[in-house]
């Protein structure tokens, strides 16, 4: 095939996409950005599998009929399920959405995306912990130490927020307001949503005594309320966070065994979307309090009736997407080095 004006370009947006929009206006989670980056990576790896170099790369490669034949290649030769292929699917069309913007030429890729059908999947209920769970869990902490208590205050604000865990990672001193008439956090989730997280008293007064003993006086609004001293006070890892979890969990289970061994920060927000449920709140101020854009992803989260599926389903609005970026360099060789995706 002959050499086009459009592999630059694509290979522009792919970097763009990467580096710059998802993580300024996407998400604040390296677990999402790694999905961004690893869903591009798979596509030009199917492309160039199939005979599509970086000189011929044009956007008939972007075209619905190529991205079907990718979900058949990822089910068929990557062996990869039905949620994994819905969810690569949804990232490689946050890329094309941004693509559709930057080039009204190519909209139509991201129009013609919409239309491929998602894959068909067991649905199952995530499961959450039990409130006997989250008591274990939170009894779990040494809070003699030091990092017993932070791990604590961590611990609570998972379950009292339902939270995040990069929201909660990401929590700096000037979005706690202790001495508000109703205390209350404000959270910053996915796509540079804020919302607010209100505080029962026994979360605040841990905030209160951490805050106290960890920052002092003179710590500014912009200081992490958790904090790394390995990486110069940045924020606390996910793995760091997990593994924490995990050492609690399996002290926690030895005295219930409502406590999975695997508990994992996001089974609190399972929890606690849950208990909610339990205390009377519909399923439409559930979704509100998770930050959930649709009702059908809050309901994932919980037993419920049809009747109230129904109702819940009534109130649904149209799903706001967004999209994402990264540098390319060199002069590549293979079509994956052009478009800046070498692993």
């Amino acid at each position: 095939m002959k050499k086009t004006d459009d592999a630059p370009v694509i290979a522009r947006r792919i970097s763009e996409f990467l580096c710059d929009y998802a993580p300024q206006f996407l998400t604040n989670s390296g677990h999402t950005l790694k999905g961004y980056r690893d869903s591009l990576v798979l596509y030009f790896q199917f492309l160039q599998e199939n005979g599509v170099s970086a000189e011929c790369l044009s956007r008939l490669h972007l075209e619905k009929e190529w991205i079907e034949k990718w979900i058949v290649w990822l089910k068929d030769t990557r062996k990869n399920s039905p949620d994994t292929c819905n969810n690569r699917l949804a990232s490689f069309r946050r890329f094309l959405e941004y693509l559709a913007e930057k080039d009204i030429s190519m909209a139509y890729l991201y129009q013609d995306s919409k239309r491929i059908k998602r894959q068909k999947c067991t649905k199952k209920k995530v499961s959450g912990l039990t409130r006997e769970a989250v008591t274990a869990m939170l009894a779990a902490p040494d809070t003699s130490t030091r990092i017993g208590r932070r791990d604590l205050v961590f611990l609570t604000l998972l379950y009292a927020t339902a939270a995040r865990l990069d929201e909660i990672r990401s929590i700096k001193l000037g979005d706690i307001h202790l001495e508000a008439a109703k205390p209350y956090i404000t959270l910053h989730g996915k796509g540079q949503k804020i919302r607010t997280a209100y505080l029962l008293p026994r979360a605040v007064a841990l905030l209160e005594a951490y805050i106290k003993e960890t920052c002092g006086q003179t710590a500014g609004a912009d200081t992490l309320l958790f904090s790394s001293r390995v990486n110069g006070h940045g924020k606390l890892t996910e793995a760091a966070l997990d593994k924490r979890i995990k050492i609690y969990a399996a002290k926690a289970n030895s005295q219930c065994k409502d406590v999975p061994l695997k508990t994992h920060a996001h089974l609190f927000r399972h929890a606690k979307a849950s208990h909610w449920i339990e205390d009377g709140l519909s399923i439409v101020e559930v979704q509100f309090l998770l930050g959930h854009e649709q009702i059908e992803t809050t309901m994932k989260y919980l037993d419920i009736t049809t009747e109230e599926k129904i109702k819940a389903l009534a109130t649904l609005e149209s799903e706001t997407e967004k999209k994402a970026e990264k540098k390319w360099k060199g002069k590549p060789e293979s079509l994956i080095d052009f478009c800046g995706l070498k692993r």
